[in-house]
Protein backbone atom coordinates (compact mmCIF):
# COMPACT_ATOMS: atom_id res chain seq x y z
CA UNK A 1 0.00 0.00 0.00
CA UNK A 2 1.36 3.41 -0.94
CA UNK A 3 1.95 6.32 1.37
CA UNK A 4 -1.11 8.35 2.34
CA UNK A 5 -1.06 11.41 0.04
CA UNK A 6 -2.12 13.64 2.93
CA UNK A 7 1.02 12.81 4.96
CA UNK A 8 3.48 15.67 4.75
CA UNK A 9 6.26 14.17 6.89
CA UNK A 10 7.22 10.88 8.46
CA UNK A 11 7.68 10.99 12.24
CA UNK A 12 10.73 8.70 12.14
CA UNK A 13 12.47 10.85 9.53
CA UNK A 14 11.72 13.99 11.55
CA UNK A 15 13.04 12.46 14.76
CA UNK A 16 16.35 11.67 13.03
CA UNK A 17 16.55 15.20 11.57
CA UNK A 18 15.94 16.82 14.96
CA UNK A 19 17.92 14.38 17.05
CA UNK A 20 14.70 13.78 18.96
CA UNK A 21 13.74 10.77 21.03
CA UNK A 22 10.79 9.03 19.41
CA UNK A 23 8.36 7.22 21.67
CA UNK A 24 5.54 5.48 19.82
CA UNK A 25 2.44 3.71 21.06
CA UNK A 26 1.49 2.75 17.50
CA UNK A 27 2.15 -0.65 15.95
CA UNK A 28 3.62 1.07 12.90
CA UNK A 29 5.14 4.54 13.19
CA UNK A 30 3.47 6.80 10.64
CA UNK A 31 3.48 10.45 9.73
CA UNK A 32 1.43 13.60 10.17
CA UNK A 33 -0.61 15.73 7.76
CA UNK A 34 -0.56 19.14 9.47
CA UNK A 35 1.07 21.02 12.34
CA UNK A 36 -0.55 23.00 15.13
CA UNK A 37 0.54 24.82 18.28
CA UNK A 38 -3.03 25.34 19.54
CA UNK A 39 -4.96 22.27 20.64
CA UNK A 40 -8.21 23.98 19.63
CA UNK A 41 -7.13 24.05 15.98
CA UNK A 42 -5.78 20.50 15.80
CA UNK A 43 -7.05 18.52 12.82
CA UNK A 44 -7.11 14.72 12.56
CA UNK A 45 -3.65 13.49 11.63
CA UNK A 46 -1.82 16.52 13.07
CA UNK A 47 1.46 16.98 14.87
CA UNK A 48 0.83 19.09 17.98
CA UNK A 49 3.82 21.13 19.17
CA UNK A 50 3.65 21.95 22.88
CA UNK A 51 5.12 25.42 23.35
CA UNK A 52 5.74 26.82 26.81
CA UNK A 53 5.06 30.57 27.01
CA UNK A 54 4.66 33.14 29.74
CA UNK A 55 0.88 32.77 29.86
CA UNK A 56 0.24 29.22 28.62
CA UNK A 57 2.07 25.89 28.53
CA UNK A 58 1.09 23.68 25.62
CA UNK A 59 2.07 20.57 27.56
CA UNK A 60 -1.13 21.02 29.57
CA UNK A 61 -3.14 20.39 26.39
CA UNK A 62 -1.53 17.20 25.12
CA UNK A 63 -4.56 15.10 26.02
CA UNK A 64 -6.88 17.61 24.33
CA UNK A 65 -4.75 17.49 21.17
CA UNK A 66 -4.89 13.69 21.02
CA UNK A 67 -8.63 13.79 21.67
CA UNK A 68 -9.05 16.03 18.63
CA UNK A 69 -7.16 13.59 16.43
CA UNK A 70 -3.48 14.47 16.69
CA UNK A 71 -1.28 11.49 15.86
CA UNK A 72 1.88 12.92 17.39
CA UNK A 73 3.04 15.56 19.88
CA UNK A 74 6.36 17.32 20.24
CA UNK A 75 7.26 17.83 23.89
CA UNK A 76 10.17 19.17 25.91
CA UNK A 77 12.55 16.66 27.49
CA UNK A 78 12.13 18.36 30.87
CA UNK A 79 8.40 17.63 30.77
CA UNK A 80 8.89 14.00 29.75
CA UNK A 81 11.20 13.47 32.73
CA UNK A 82 8.66 15.05 35.11
CA UNK A 83 7.38 12.46 37.64
CA UNK A 84 3.83 13.32 36.52
CA UNK A 85 3.25 10.79 33.73
CA UNK A 86 0.11 12.41 32.27
CA UNK A 87 1.86 13.00 28.94
CA UNK A 88 2.78 9.32 28.62
CA UNK A 89 -0.70 8.24 29.72
CA UNK A 90 -2.40 10.47 27.14
CA UNK A 91 -0.17 9.27 24.30
CA UNK A 92 -0.65 5.64 25.33
CA UNK A 93 -4.42 5.97 25.61
CA UNK A 94 -4.73 7.44 22.10
CA UNK A 95 -1.98 5.31 20.50
CA UNK A 96 0.02 8.44 19.79
CA UNK A 97 3.63 9.31 19.08
CA UNK A 98 5.82 11.57 21.21
CA UNK A 99 8.83 13.45 19.85
CA UNK A 100 10.95 14.46 22.83
CA UNK A 101 13.25 17.46 22.21
CA UNK A 102 15.23 19.95 24.27
CA UNK A 103 13.40 23.09 23.10
CA UNK A 104 10.05 22.81 21.34
CA UNK A 105 10.18 26.30 19.76
CA UNK A 106 13.61 25.74 18.25
CA UNK A 107 12.59 22.25 17.15
CA UNK A 108 9.44 23.62 15.49
CA UNK A 109 11.65 25.99 13.51
CA UNK A 110 14.18 23.27 12.73
CA UNK A 111 11.37 20.96 11.60
CA UNK A 112 10.03 23.68 9.30
CA UNK A 113 13.48 24.23 7.79
CA UNK A 114 13.89 20.47 7.28
CA UNK A 115 10.46 20.27 5.67
CA UNK A 116 11.18 23.21 3.37
CA UNK A 117 14.39 21.54 2.21
CA UNK A 118 12.22 18.82 0.66
CA UNK A 119 11.15 21.34 -2.01
CA UNK A 120 14.30 22.51 -3.83
CA UNK A 121 12.14 23.64 -6.76
CA UNK A 122 10.38 26.27 -4.62
CA UNK A 123 11.50 29.84 -5.30
CA UNK A 124 11.34 31.56 -1.90
CA UNK A 125 10.60 35.22 -1.25
CA UNK A 126 10.86 36.94 2.14
CA UNK A 127 9.31 40.32 2.97
CA UNK A 128 9.88 42.42 6.06
CA UNK A 129 9.65 46.08 7.07
CA UNK A 130 7.98 48.33 9.60
CA UNK A 131 4.73 48.55 7.66
CA UNK A 132 3.17 47.27 4.44
CA UNK A 133 4.45 43.67 4.67
CA UNK A 134 1.08 41.97 4.33
CA UNK A 135 -0.14 44.31 1.60
CA UNK A 136 3.04 43.83 -0.44
CA UNK A 137 2.76 40.06 0.02
CA UNK A 138 -0.85 40.01 -1.16
CA UNK A 139 -0.18 42.23 -4.19
CA UNK A 140 2.92 40.23 -5.14
CA UNK A 141 0.87 37.02 -4.91
CA UNK A 142 -1.80 38.55 -7.16
CA UNK A 143 0.87 39.32 -9.76
CA UNK A 144 2.93 36.13 -9.57
CA UNK A 145 -0.08 33.81 -9.44
CA UNK A 146 -0.95 34.92 -12.95
CA UNK A 147 1.86 32.59 -14.10
CA UNK A 148 3.01 30.47 -11.15
CA UNK A 149 1.51 28.33 -8.38
CA UNK A 150 1.95 30.43 -5.24
CA UNK A 151 1.92 29.61 -1.52
CA UNK A 152 2.08 32.31 1.16
CA UNK A 153 1.45 33.04 4.83
CA UNK A 154 -2.22 33.11 5.74
CA UNK A 155 -3.08 36.50 7.25
CA UNK A 156 0.04 37.71 8.99
CA UNK A 157 1.40 34.45 10.39
CA UNK A 158 4.88 35.91 10.29
CA UNK A 159 6.39 35.41 13.75
CA UNK A 160 8.80 32.96 15.36
CA UNK A 161 5.92 30.46 15.33
CA UNK A 162 3.77 31.84 12.50
CA UNK A 163 6.45 31.59 9.82
CA UNK A 164 7.31 27.93 10.59
CA UNK A 165 3.62 27.01 10.64
CA UNK A 166 3.16 28.76 7.28
CA UNK A 167 6.02 26.77 5.77
CA UNK A 168 4.11 23.53 6.39
CA UNK A 169 1.53 24.74 3.84
CA UNK A 170 4.02 24.15 0.99
CA UNK A 171 3.12 21.30 -1.35
CA UNK A 172 5.03 19.74 -4.29
CA UNK A 173 3.05 21.65 -6.93
CA UNK A 174 3.96 25.07 -5.54
CA UNK A 175 6.49 27.02 -7.58
CA UNK A 176 6.85 30.26 -5.59
CA UNK A 177 6.57 30.84 -1.84
CA UNK A 178 5.94 34.38 -0.58
CA UNK A 179 6.40 34.82 3.15
CA UNK A 180 6.35 37.90 5.34
CA UNK A 181 8.63 38.03 8.38
CA UNK A 182 7.73 40.07 11.44
CA UNK A 183 9.48 40.65 14.73
CA UNK A 184 9.00 42.02 18.23
CA UNK A 185 12.33 41.11 19.80
CA UNK A 186 16.04 41.17 19.01
CA UNK A 187 17.22 38.32 16.82
CA UNK A 188 13.79 37.18 15.63
CA UNK A 189 14.25 38.09 11.95
CA UNK A 190 17.54 36.20 11.72
CA UNK A 191 15.99 33.26 13.57
CA UNK A 192 13.11 32.81 11.14
CA UNK A 193 15.23 33.73 8.11
CA UNK A 194 17.26 30.61 8.91
CA UNK A 195 14.05 28.66 8.37
CA UNK A 196 13.14 30.33 5.06
CA UNK A 197 16.51 31.06 3.40
CA UNK A 198 14.91 33.33 0.77
CA UNK A 199 16.17 33.70 -2.79
CA UNK A 200 14.73 37.23 -2.87
CA UNK A 201 14.32 39.33 0.27
CA UNK A 202 12.57 42.71 0.30
CA UNK A 203 12.39 45.42 2.95
CA UNK A 204 9.37 47.73 2.67
CA UNK A 205 10.61 50.55 4.92
CA UNK A 206 12.25 51.38 8.23
CA UNK A 207 9.77 53.05 10.59
CA UNK A 208 8.97 53.36 14.27
CA UNK A 209 6.95 50.17 14.75
CA UNK A 210 8.25 48.24 17.80
CA UNK A 211 10.61 51.08 18.71
CA UNK A 212 9.72 50.37 22.33
CA UNK A 213 11.57 47.05 22.01
CA UNK A 214 14.55 48.37 20.03
CA UNK A 215 15.08 51.93 21.27
CA UNK A 216 15.75 53.68 17.96
CA UNK A 217 15.36 53.33 14.20
CA UNK A 218 18.97 52.32 13.67
CA UNK A 219 18.42 49.25 15.83
CA UNK A 220 15.21 48.50 13.88
CA UNK A 221 17.13 48.80 10.60
CA UNK A 222 19.78 46.39 11.90
CA UNK A 223 17.11 43.86 12.87
CA UNK A 224 15.29 44.15 9.53
CA UNK A 225 18.55 43.81 7.61
CA UNK A 226 18.91 40.33 9.11
CA UNK A 227 16.53 39.11 6.38
CA UNK A 228 19.65 39.14 4.17
CA UNK A 229 21.69 37.14 6.72
CA UNK A 230 21.33 33.77 4.97
CA UNK A 231 22.51 35.00 1.57
CA UNK A 232 25.39 33.03 0.07
CA UNK A 233 26.07 35.12 -3.04
CA UNK A 234 23.38 34.51 -5.64
CA UNK A 235 20.40 35.99 -3.80
CA UNK A 236 18.84 39.41 -4.38
CA UNK A 237 18.05 42.11 -1.83
CA UNK A 238 15.30 44.57 -2.77
CA UNK A 239 15.64 47.86 -0.91
CA UNK A 240 13.42 50.99 -1.11
CA UNK A 241 15.35 53.62 -3.04
CA UNK A 242 14.00 56.57 -1.06
CA UNK A 243 14.41 55.14 2.45
CA UNK A 244 16.91 57.04 4.63
CA UNK A 245 18.52 53.73 5.58
CA UNK A 246 18.94 52.46 2.01
CA UNK A 247 22.75 52.65 1.98
CA UNK A 248 23.04 50.96 5.37
CA UNK A 249 20.68 48.19 4.28
CA UNK A 250 22.68 47.57 1.09
CA UNK A 251 26.09 47.57 2.74
CA UNK A 252 27.96 44.25 3.03
CA UNK A 253 25.26 42.00 1.55
CA UNK A 254 26.44 38.63 0.19
CA UNK A 255 24.30 38.99 -2.89
CA UNK A 256 22.98 41.60 -5.26
CA UNK A 257 21.48 44.78 -3.78
CA UNK A 258 18.75 46.25 -5.98
CA UNK A 259 16.81 49.46 -5.33
CA UNK A 260 13.13 49.78 -6.18
CA UNK A 261 10.58 52.59 -6.24
CA UNK A 262 8.96 55.16 -8.46
CA UNK A 263 11.80 55.18 -11.00
CA UNK A 264 10.92 51.75 -12.42
CA UNK A 265 10.79 51.88 -16.21
CA UNK A 266 7.36 50.22 -16.56
CA UNK A 267 5.60 52.86 -14.46
CA UNK A 268 4.02 55.65 -16.48
CA UNK A 269 1.42 58.13 -15.25
CA UNK A 270 -0.46 57.75 -11.97
CA UNK A 271 -3.93 59.28 -11.73
CA UNK A 272 -5.24 59.56 -8.18
CA UNK A 273 -8.96 58.72 -8.08
CA UNK A 274 -9.31 59.30 -4.36
CA UNK A 275 -11.20 56.64 -2.47
CA UNK A 276 -11.56 54.64 -5.71
CA UNK A 277 -7.80 54.08 -5.89
CA UNK A 278 -5.59 54.90 -8.88
CA UNK A 279 -5.46 54.61 -12.64
CA UNK A 280 -1.92 53.52 -13.43
CA UNK A 281 -0.14 53.31 -16.76
CA UNK A 282 1.95 50.14 -16.58
CA UNK A 283 4.19 49.26 -19.50
CA UNK A 284 2.12 51.58 -21.71
CA UNK A 285 -1.27 50.07 -20.79
CA UNK A 286 -3.78 51.46 -18.29
CA UNK A 287 -4.65 49.44 -15.17
CA UNK A 288 -6.96 50.25 -12.26
CA UNK A 289 -5.49 49.77 -8.78
CA UNK A 290 -8.28 49.72 -6.21
CA UNK A 291 -6.32 50.42 -3.01
CA UNK A 292 -6.40 54.13 -2.09
CA UNK A 293 -3.50 56.12 -0.67
CA UNK A 294 -0.09 56.86 -2.13
CA UNK A 295 1.47 54.46 0.40
CA UNK A 296 -0.36 51.65 -1.38
CA UNK A 297 1.17 52.70 -4.70
CA UNK A 298 4.52 52.30 -2.96
CA UNK A 299 3.42 48.85 -1.79
CA UNK A 300 2.41 48.00 -5.35
CA UNK A 301 5.84 49.06 -6.64
CA UNK A 302 7.51 46.86 -4.04
CA UNK A 303 5.39 43.90 -5.16
CA UNK A 304 6.16 44.64 -8.82
CA UNK A 305 9.89 44.70 -8.02
CA UNK A 306 9.56 41.16 -6.67
CA UNK A 307 7.50 39.98 -9.65
CA UNK A 308 10.01 41.41 -12.13
CA UNK A 309 12.81 39.42 -10.50
CA UNK A 310 10.99 36.06 -10.84
CA UNK A 311 10.53 37.14 -13.72
CA UNK A 312 6.81 37.71 -14.39
CA UNK A 313 5.73 39.33 -17.68
CA UNK A 314 4.53 42.96 -17.61
CA UNK A 315 1.03 42.00 -18.77
CA UNK A 316 0.72 39.54 -15.87
CA UNK A 317 1.91 42.19 -13.42
CA UNK A 318 -0.75 44.51 -14.85
CA UNK A 319 -3.44 41.83 -14.43
CA UNK A 320 -2.29 41.38 -10.86
CA UNK A 321 -2.60 45.12 -10.23
CA UNK A 322 -6.17 45.05 -11.50
CA UNK A 323 -7.12 41.97 -9.46
CA UNK A 324 -6.10 43.36 -6.05
CA UNK A 325 -9.00 43.73 -3.62
CA UNK A 326 -9.21 45.35 -0.21
CA UNK A 327 -7.39 43.50 2.56
CA UNK A 328 -8.96 43.27 6.01
CA UNK A 329 -7.89 46.17 8.19
CA UNK A 330 -5.56 47.68 5.59
CA UNK A 331 -7.07 50.67 3.75
CA UNK A 332 -10.24 48.57 3.51
CA UNK A 333 -13.29 50.50 2.26
CA UNK A 334 -16.80 49.60 3.44
CA UNK A 335 -19.70 51.58 2.01
CA UNK A 336 -23.19 52.12 3.38
CA UNK A 337 -24.87 54.98 5.19
CA UNK A 338 -21.32 56.05 6.04
CA UNK A 339 -18.09 55.40 4.18
CA UNK A 340 -15.87 53.42 6.55
CA UNK A 341 -12.13 53.19 6.06
CA UNK A 342 -10.81 50.33 8.18
CA UNK A 343 -7.07 50.77 8.42
CA UNK A 344 -6.88 49.31 11.89
CA UNK A 345 -4.86 46.13 11.61
CA UNK A 346 -1.80 47.91 12.91
CA UNK A 347 -0.38 51.38 13.40
CA UNK A 348 2.88 53.24 13.89
CA UNK A 349 3.48 57.01 13.63
CA UNK A 350 4.37 56.90 9.95
CA UNK A 351 1.38 54.81 8.90
CA UNK A 352 -0.98 56.80 11.09
CA UNK A 353 0.11 60.14 9.65
CA UNK A 354 -0.10 58.59 6.18
CA UNK A 355 -3.68 57.44 6.81
CA UNK A 356 -4.67 60.92 7.99
CA UNK A 357 -3.08 62.48 4.89
CA UNK A 358 -4.88 59.94 2.68
CA UNK A 359 -8.28 60.80 4.16
CA UNK A 360 -7.56 64.53 4.00
CA UNK A 361 -6.86 64.13 0.27
CA UNK A 362 -10.17 62.39 -0.51
CA UNK A 363 -12.87 64.52 -2.10
CA UNK A 364 -15.79 64.18 0.30
CA UNK A 365 -18.83 66.39 0.82
CA UNK A 366 -19.89 64.99 4.20
CA UNK A 367 -18.19 65.08 7.58
CA UNK A 368 -14.81 63.47 8.23
CA UNK A 369 -14.51 61.58 11.52
CA UNK A 370 -11.08 60.21 12.41
CA UNK A 371 -11.18 57.50 15.08
CA UNK A 372 -7.61 57.15 16.31
CA UNK A 373 -6.60 54.31 18.60
CA UNK A 374 -3.43 54.05 20.64
CA UNK A 375 -0.12 53.02 19.10
CA UNK A 376 1.35 50.24 21.20
CA UNK A 377 4.93 48.99 21.70
CA UNK A 378 6.49 52.46 21.44
CA UNK A 379 8.12 52.39 24.89
CA UNK A 380 9.70 55.63 26.05
CA UNK A 381 8.85 57.26 22.72
CA UNK A 382 5.10 56.73 23.15
CA UNK A 383 4.16 60.14 24.55
CA UNK A 384 6.24 62.08 22.02
CA UNK A 385 4.92 60.10 19.07
CA UNK A 386 1.29 60.36 20.14
CA UNK A 387 1.79 64.10 20.56
CA UNK A 388 3.21 64.24 17.01
CA UNK A 389 0.09 62.48 15.71
CA UNK A 390 -2.05 64.90 17.72
CA UNK A 391 -0.38 67.86 16.02
CA UNK A 392 -1.04 66.29 12.63
CA UNK A 393 -4.69 65.78 13.57
CA UNK A 394 -4.88 69.43 14.62
CA UNK A 395 -3.83 70.41 11.10
CA UNK A 396 -6.11 67.87 9.39
CA UNK A 397 -9.47 68.27 7.67
CA UNK A 398 -11.23 66.24 10.37
CA UNK A 399 -14.61 67.55 11.52
CA UNK A 400 -14.33 65.34 14.59
CA UNK A 401 -11.53 63.30 16.14
CA UNK A 402 -12.18 60.39 18.53
CA UNK A 403 -9.18 59.23 20.55
CA UNK A 404 -9.16 55.79 22.18
CA UNK A 405 -6.68 54.39 24.69
CA UNK A 406 -4.77 55.96 27.56
CA UNK A 407 -1.69 56.42 25.35
CA UNK A 408 -3.62 58.94 23.22
CA UNK A 409 -3.76 61.47 26.08
CA UNK A 410 -0.67 63.11 24.58
CA UNK A 411 -2.56 63.50 21.28
CA UNK A 412 -5.51 65.00 23.19
CA UNK A 413 -3.22 67.59 24.76
CA UNK A 414 -1.94 68.56 21.30
CA UNK A 415 -5.52 68.90 20.04
CA UNK A 416 -6.30 71.36 22.84
CA UNK A 417 -4.22 73.86 20.86
CA UNK A 418 -6.57 73.50 17.86
CA UNK A 419 -10.09 74.38 19.03
CA UNK A 420 -11.28 74.26 15.41
CA UNK A 421 -11.00 70.46 15.58
CA UNK A 422 -13.42 69.08 18.19
CA UNK A 423 -12.40 65.80 19.77
CA UNK A 424 -13.59 63.12 22.15
CA UNK A 425 -11.23 61.08 24.32
CA UNK A 426 -11.88 57.82 26.18
CA UNK A 427 -10.13 54.63 27.19
CA UNK A 428 -13.41 52.71 27.23
CA UNK A 429 -14.53 50.92 24.07
CA UNK A 430 -18.09 50.90 25.38
CA UNK A 431 -18.04 54.70 25.76
CA UNK A 432 -16.49 55.15 22.33
CA UNK A 433 -19.08 52.91 20.68
CA UNK A 434 -21.95 54.73 22.41
CA UNK A 435 -20.55 58.13 21.44
CA UNK A 436 -20.16 57.17 17.79
CA UNK A 437 -23.61 55.58 17.70
CA UNK A 438 -25.14 58.86 18.86
CA UNK A 439 -23.10 61.21 16.67
CA UNK A 440 -22.82 59.33 13.37
CA UNK A 441 -24.74 60.79 10.42
CA UNK A 442 -25.55 59.46 7.00
CA UNK A 443 -22.89 60.62 4.56
CA UNK A 444 -20.02 60.66 7.09
CA UNK A 445 -16.59 59.33 6.18
CA UNK A 446 -15.01 57.53 9.15
CA UNK A 447 -11.39 56.45 9.48
CA UNK A 448 -10.50 53.69 11.96
CA UNK A 449 -6.76 53.69 12.65
CA UNK A 450 -5.00 52.10 15.60
CA UNK A 451 -2.79 49.27 16.77
CA UNK A 452 -4.06 45.71 16.56
CA UNK A 453 -4.55 45.60 20.31
CA UNK A 454 -7.19 48.34 20.08
CA UNK A 455 -9.48 46.10 17.98
CA UNK A 456 -11.17 49.11 16.37
CA UNK A 457 -12.82 46.86 13.80
CA UNK A 458 -15.28 46.09 16.60
CA UNK A 459 -16.88 49.48 15.86
CA UNK A 460 -18.03 48.35 12.40
CA UNK A 461 -21.50 47.32 13.56
CA UNK A 462 -21.90 50.65 15.36
CA UNK A 463 -20.95 52.68 12.31
CA UNK A 464 -22.60 50.49 9.66
CA UNK A 465 -25.47 48.73 11.45
CA UNK A 466 -27.11 47.94 8.09
CA UNK A 467 -24.25 45.55 7.26
CA UNK A 468 -24.99 43.52 10.39
CA UNK A 469 -28.69 43.50 9.48
CA UNK A 470 -27.93 42.36 5.94
CA UNK A 471 -25.69 39.54 7.17
CA UNK A 472 -28.45 38.29 9.42
CA UNK A 473 -31.16 38.45 6.78
CA UNK A 474 -32.55 35.33 5.10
Amino acid sequence: MGKDASIIMDCTDLSYALGARLISFQKVVGGFSSVSIDSRTVLPGALFVALAGAAQDGHRYIRSAFERGAVAAMIARSRWEDPDQELKAAAQEYSGILLVVEDTLKSLQDAAAYYLNQFPQLFKIGITGSSGKTTVKEIAAAMISQEKAVVMNQGNLNSETGLPLSVFMVRPFHEVGIFELGMNRHGEIEEITRVLKPHIALITNIGSAHIGFFGNKQAIAEEKKAIFSQFSGNERALIPADDPYRDFLAEGIKGQALFYGSQCKELGSIQDQGIQGFEILWDGVSAHFSLPGIHNVQNMLAAAAIAKEIPIRPQSIRKGIESVQGIFGRSEILRGSVTLIRDCYNANPESKIGAIAMCDAFVHTGRRIYVIGAMLELGAESSRMHEMVGRRLAASKADLVCLYGKETQAAAEALHTAPQVPFFYTDSMEELSSYLSNCRRSGDMVLLKGSRGCALEGLTDTLLPELKTAEGAC
